[in-house]
Order: C-alpha cells, then structure tokens, then sequence
C-alpha cells in the first residue's frame, strides 16, 4: 500500500558562529550523516516545517524568524527503498533549504528513532561527510557566502 508522505521536504543547516555544522547519523543508515530533514505535513508551511523539524530532531528550540530562508529548493530523486512512503507513482522530492545560527555551546538531543549520533564539524568537513548531495551543496553554499572561504 502506498504511502502519504508528501514529495516536499526542507533542509536546515545548523551551524555555530564559527561555522562548525552540525550532523545527523540516520539510525536505520550507520554511516549516513545529514542536516536536520524533513516532509512538510498537512498545509504545513516551509518555514514551519523547519521549526518543527528542528525541534523534533535535535531538541533545539526556534522561532521561524531565527532561520535564514535562501529561496533555493533542490529536486531530487527519491531512493528506491524509500518510495513506499510516498504515494504510488512519486519518484523525485523538492527539498526547501534554510540555515539556523545556534550558539557554539549548543545542547543536542536526539530523536532516537531517527538518529543515532552527532557531531560538529567544520563547514568543508561537514559537506564532505554528507551522504546527500543536496545537504553538500547547501552546506557549501552556506560556507562560500559566509566570507570564510578563501578567494
């Protein structure tokens, strides 16, 4: 039976002052790291579903107006293995992305069911050990805009 998930998600790139980007280790994927993610729901508005996400995924309250918009959306396809949770016939995701400047000190807490670690790392590092290419290019994106690349 197909799933109802909707095919419009958001990428928040959480990151300190210094740039330290914060990932995710998905809990049912050892090894893939990620940005906070997820589907909107409902009539969900992109910059709620952020908020929302946020919160759920890392225990880091904020308010809409603490994340920084980029009007950029990447589409994607979806991974086979992954589909079932859409409806019947959908293959391919528009990702909404934002960023949120967090204090370097930060707490974390984690939704166990959907991540197993964290971990800060410096911005090039980070869109390294990403496993998506989209949460690479945001984070690359963020990186290059911040002033903290060289020439």
């Amino acid at each position: 039976m197909p799933g109802t998930k909707q095919p419009v998600s958001v990428l928040v790139v959480i990151h300190d002052p210094q740039l330290n980007i914060l990932l995710l280790e998905r809990a049912a994927h050892p090894g893939y790291w990620q940005s906070v993610t997820g589907s909107l729901e409902g009539d969900e508005a992109p910059a709620a579903a952020a908020v929302r996400e946020v919160f759920e995924e890392t225990g880091i309250a904020c308010s809409a107006s603490e994340l920084i918009d980029w009007r950029l959306s990447s589409r994607f396809e979806i991974f086979a293995e992954w589909r079932d949770r859409y409806p019947a016939g959908v293959t391919h995701n528009a990702e909404r992305f934002f960023s949120l400047c967090v204090p370097a000190d930060t707490p974390v807490r984690l939704a166990a069911e959907e991540h197993r670690a964290y971990r800060w790392l410096p911005w090039r590092a980070a869109a390294a050990a990403c496993f998506s290419w989209t949460n690479r290019d945001a984070i690359l994106m963020l990186g290059l805009a911040s002033g903290k690349a060289p020439a």
